[in-house]
């Protein structure tokens, strides 16, 4: 089965390292998605993952150790079954994004609802890319 169409969330498409975390929270632009403000900036590696992705949980928004990581694993499902909808074709040669969802909600929120932040969220990577894209040729 083709890598893309497997369904799989590994540990190369997440972003991990001080740096490359700092980096994103630096120099990342952000847009709302609720339950979710997403941070996204895109950064040259030699990974043939074209989207990298950190889920946050904070812990002031949600108390309990229990309920933050419920709305993580729905997080992390959420994107792992919806990630198609990224089109990785808009970036170019050598370009991944490295992208954060951060938690806004200040409560646990239903599958449904996550899933749809993440959608929406995918579409707005999408959208912002080929705006990006758009400009440079003009």
């Amino acid at each position: 089965m083709d890598e893309e169409k497997r369904f799989r969330f590994t540990k190369k498409e997440r972003v991990t390292g001080e740096k490359r975390i700092e980096s994103l929270f630096e120099r990342g632009r952000s847009f709302m998605a609720y339950p979710f403000r997403v941070v996204y900036v895109e950064t040259i590696l030699d990974s043939i993952i074209p989207l990298s992705v950190l889920i946050s949980i904070p812990k002031k928004r949600i108390k309990s150790a229990v309920d933050r990581n419920r709305m993580k694993r729905l997080a992390r499902e959420a994107y792992r079954l919806n990630k198609h909808l990224f089109f990785s074709r808009a970036l170019k040669e050598n370009e991944s994004l490295d992208v954060a969802f951060i938690n806004v909600a200040d409560k646990t929120c239903d599958y449904a609802t996550v899933e749809k932040g993440i959608r929406k969220a995918l579409r707005e990577l999408n959208h912002r890319i080929e705006q990006r894209n758009s400009a440079e040729n003009n």
